[in-house]
Parts: C-alpha cells; sequence; structure tokens
C-alpha cells in the first residue's frame, strides 16, 4: 500500500536527527545534528533567494535542501575536511541513497532521487544554489561559535575558501559573506594561513 510504503521513509528519515555534524550551534552548546542543518538551509533558500545566480524553482530547492543529506542515515556524516572519509564518502552514500529513497513508492522514489542526484552533481541552477547554501550554513555557524571547530581540526583559511566555492556559481553576491567571514577569523587567529 502507498501510504505504507511512505510512512516507512518519513519513519526512517527521522533517523537524520541522531546524525551529529562537526559544525556547533551558534550559541557553542553542542553539535547540530543533519536534521537540524536541512532545516537551517532550507530557512536560507528562502530567506536568500533574490541572491541565487540564476533563476531558480524554490519549491524545487527546498525539497532538494531537506533530502539532500538524508543518505547521512547510513553513510554518517563526513567532515568537510577529511581527506580519507571523503575518499568513500560518494560510495557510502550512493548506496545509501539507493535503499533509503527505494523504500518509497516507485514515482516518489526516482523523483527525490533525481532531485539528490541532481544536487550532488550540482547540474542545475537550483542544485548549484541548494550547493552554495550547504557551503554557507556551516561557515556561520563555525565563525559564530568561536571557530571552535575550524581550531579544532587545524583548518586554514585556504581550505574554507576552497570548501567555499560552490557559492561563486551559486550564489556570488554572498561570496562578500565568505571574504569578511574569512579575513575576521584569520586576524582572531580561528583560521591558520597555510602561506
Amino acid at each position: 500500500m502507498r501510504s505504507q510504503e511512505q510512512l516507512q521513509f518519513i519513519l526512517e528519515v527521522d533517523k537524520l536527527k541522531s546524525v551529529l555534524r562537526q559544525s556547533l550551534l551558534t550559541d557553542g552548546s553542542r553539535r547540530e545534528n543533519s536534521a537540524e542543518h536541512s532545516w537551517h538551509i532550507a530557512v536560507m533558500a528562502a530567506t536568500f533567494a533574490e541572491y541565487a545566480a540564476e533563476p531558480v524553482d524554490l519549491s524545487r530547492v527546498l525539497k532538494m535542501l531537506l533530502l539532500h543529506d538524508v543518505v547521512e542515515i547510513d553513510a554518517g556524516d563526513t567532515y568537510a575536511y577529511d581527506d580519507a572519509g571523503n575518499n568513500t564518502r560518494e560510495e557510502r552514500e550512493q548506496a545509501a541513497a539507493e535503499r533509503i529513497f527505494g523504500l518509497l513508492p516507485g514515482d516518489q522514489a526516482a523523483d527525490f532521487r533525481q532531485l539528490w542526484d541532481d544536487f550532488e552533481a550540482q547540474a542545475s541552477a537550483d542544485a548549484r544554489y541548494a550547493a552554495a547554501l550547504d557551503r554557507l550554513q556551516p561557515l556561520l555557524l563555525n565563525f559564530h561559535s568561536g571557530g571552535k571547530t575550524w581550531m579544532q581540526h587545524g583548518i586554514t583559511s585556504e581550505q574554507v575558501v576552497e570548501r567555499m566555492t560552490p557559492i561563486q556559481s551559486g550564489a556570488p553576491a554572498l561570496w562578500n559573506i565568505v571574504v569578511e567571514v574569512v579575513g575576521e577569523a584569520v586576524r582572531k587567529g580561528w583560521l591558520k594561513q597555510a602561506r
């Protein structure tokens, strides 16, 4: 029965609330979970829509952002600066996407999977805008929680700038935020400079 398959998916994605990310909440009190991250960037997408590089379908962007990290239920959250973890991330996430979206009725499974695949490939204007926000949000959390996770992992300003490059294609008008945040984080000693 269709509704039972949908219900199974809904109960499965609740597990995203238990997947902890490296980023701390802005008050520094605890680590953010992946469900909170998805909600936060969906709010950002609605707020910053006027800064998208190209016209976007906001409804599609919001769906994409709400679904983009459900694979972390199986694959876990791979820290952006973890080279070893990122070597196996794609394989783990592809398997997770197959299983988790496969819980849905065929038409919804195909639709949700297409949104996820588009996000991963950044193949459309919607996906590029969504990816820009997915990069901007942890930058803001890291900065407003005093750079704790950057310092904990010895992250450099060059690593952060490289990680933020999707903002230049998805929401270039927001790039000035990256420049300001990274510059201030370097001045405060929260980010090292490699050069």
